[in-house]
């Protein structure tokens, strides 16, 4: 998930959400086709059941594959970091610079139930960097408390330092902060 090399920190989705994410958009699609065709067979009684529920979810399961499948391509580097008192936030074809970070979220889109990592910056722009649900939201937290926090503005530390649950963090991922000095 986290592969640290000379020149960064790349980032990208873990074995196990890649198979979750598998299952959960393509099963999905696969079991509502299974509903369809066992419900037009029409040797049971549920078969209009099963047929309904099939024809109602499958358009549903559809949309959700059609977004996660560019999130499906193995060794997909969400974002790249590259740590240091000049460090960056490479996107695609994007640069941020860590200390222009104004504030982080982890946020999950309403209309593709994709979550996305919004960053705001002190020049009043927005960054979306689509994670197709392959990082989990105690991943998030570790990684920007580990390669981002340190580099940060005083403020945007205070900021981070209200929505990180560290103690969670120390209990699931057993991860410990750092102390960092402070200039």
């Amino acid at each position: 998930m986290i592969e640290e090399k000379n020149e960064g920190i790349f980032i990208k989705g873990s074995k196990f959400m890649y198979v979750w994410m598998f299952l959960a958009t393509v099963g999905f699609l696969i079991a509502c086709i299974f509903l369809i065709t066992h419900g037009l067979k029409f040797n049971s009684k549920y078969s209009f059941i099963y047929l309904g529920g099939g024809i109602v979810l499958t358009p549903f399961y559809l949309y959700l594959t059609l977004w996660s499948l560019p999130g499906l391509i193995p060794g997909k580097i969400l974002f790249s970091i590259i740590p240091g008192e000049d460090g960056k936030l490479i996107l695609k074809r994007k640069e941020i610079s860590i200390k222009n970070i104004q504030n982080i979220n982890l946020v999950r889109n309403p209309l593709n139930l994709i979550n996305d990592i919004i960053i705001e910056t002190f020049n009043d722009k927005k960054f979306r960097i689509r994670t197709y649900n392959l990082l989990a939201e105690m991943d998030y937290e570790m990684i920007v408390d580990k390669y981002l926090y340190p580099y940060m503005t005083e403020n945007t530390r205070k900021v981070w330092d209200r929505k990180v649950n560290l103690e969670i963090l120390r209990q699931e991922l057993k991860y410990e902060r750092k102390e960092q000095k402070i200039d």
